[in-house]
């Protein structure tokens, strides 16, 4: 019923003991899963919401006599003071509304020069943050009394892009920004620190944007809906969604390694080694020197359910045990046993029963075979010889 690898290798078979596989047999509950050769891609980034014009959203602040002006450039925006990031020199004042911001006491000392900056919260409609720096730069004598330069930066965060460095994924912002020539000797570029939500066990970030992998705990999926925000020395920020794909090869740890066995000796066999999706889960003598037998088990999501990947020689395929529900291997089973790309649904997650059996979590049913060789398939009562009964043979240490 499969490529028989037996003689071809020249590895012995264990021998039966009443019946039963002789090698370590374990009740024990599967121990924490470990992943090697994890790799992480991002897809579908997004950002939250849209940038409006530049234009839109930064006029240039005014000023008249001693007194500096920021208003807003629509209806629909609100100003806020941030007087947490503002560097307001001394005898200078602040006051505030959801549409104007000024700032009086401005006077030109001699032979001195002052600056400060003002950061203002721009909250737009389409749910952007603008920060405003402006420089009150006064000339030295004989200069005007209230000269203000009409220098300012602007700073509308963009698209968080993400590059591909060597073992994580780097994002990194894309900025607008408004500033006049002189502007750049007084106020720095913009530096973002970013923050993440949602980042699944086992990836961890830094300030700089680098997501990277630490030990051996992420666990390969496919993880929607990961937020992530960057965030200027001003206070400016911008949002964006993405989907994080983590690929990994599970580690083999003892106890886990093996199939589930019947009295009999027959387990599960994947028909003729074929590696696919909706291939066909049979009954077959177990052994370790037959990787058609060679399944790790996983503990599932639903307490006390495990799945079973299926892993000749001790390397996971990312397919599992799945009754789907259908005849999805075109042999008149409904409920034929099949493999399926590995995942967390009830499908493919089996639950062991007090009397030996196995029972699938989203049918009900339990696994049944009907002679050796034959698909095995989910029914409403244990087969009445007795193949129905199953216990986890761990294949010891056998590395694959």
């Amino acid at each position: 019923m499969h490529f028989n690898l037996k003689k071809a290798v020249g590895i012995s078979v264990l021998p039966l003991l009443g019946g039963a596989l002789a090698i370590g047999a374990t009740a024990l509950p599967a121990s924490a899963q470990a992943w090697q050769d994890t790799s992480l891609q991002v897809n579908s980034l997004h950002s939250t919401g849209t940038a409006p014009a530049l234009a839109t959203i930064a006029p240039q602040p005014t000023q008249s006599d001693s007194t500096v002006t920021v208003s807003r450039a629509s209806a629909s925006d609100k100003l806020t003071y941030n007087s947490a990031m503002s560097k307001i020199p001394t005898g200078m004042k602040v006051s505030s509304s959801d549409s104007v911001v000024t700032v009086t006491g401005l006077t030109s000392p001699p032979a001195s020069t002052v600056q400060g900056t003002l950061v203002v919260d721009d909250t737009s409609a389409s749910g952007w943050t603008t920060a405003w720096i402006v420089v009150f730069d006064q000339g030295p004598s004989p200069a005007p009394a209230g000269l203000v330069t009409d220098r300012y930066y602007s700073d509308t965060p963009n698209a968080i892009t993400r590059s591909y460095p060597v073992g994580g994924v780097q994002f990194s912002e894309v900025p607008t920004v408004a500033v006049s020539p002189s502007m750049a000797q007084l106020v720095p570029a913009p530096a973002y620190s970013f923050a993440y939500s949602g980042l699944p066990g086992g990836i961890v970030s830094n300030s700089a944007g680098l997501l990277t992998i630490a030990g051996s705990t992420a666990a390969p999926n496919i993880y929607g809906s990961r937020g992530v925000t960057a965030t200027d020395q001003y206070g400016a920020s911008a949002q964006s969604a993405f989907q994080l794909v983590v690929k990994a090869q599970p580690v083999y740890v003892p106890g886990n390694y093996g199939d589930m066995v019947n009295p009999f000796g027959n387990g599960f066999d994947v028909y003729k080694q074929h590696q696919a999706v909706n291939a066909i889960v049979v009954g077959w003598t177990a052994t370790k020197a037959d990787p058609a037998t060679h399944f790790i088990r996983h503990p599932g999501t639903i307490p006390g359910a495990y799945t079973f990947e299926y892993a000749p020689n001790g390397v996971g395929t990312g397919l599992s045990v799945s009754d789907p529900g259908y005849d999805a291997a075109g042999t008149g089973l409904a409920n034929g046993l099949v493999l399926r790309g590995s995942n967390n649904g009830a499908w493919q997650q089996w639950l062991p029963q007090a009397n030996g059996t196995l029972k699938n979590a989203a049918t009900g049913l339990i696994v049944s075979p009907n002679g050796t060789g034959a698909q095995l398939r989910g029914t409403t009562a244990p087969s009445s010889w007795g193949g129905s009964v199953y216990k986890w043979t761990d294949f010891a240490h056998l590395a694959g």
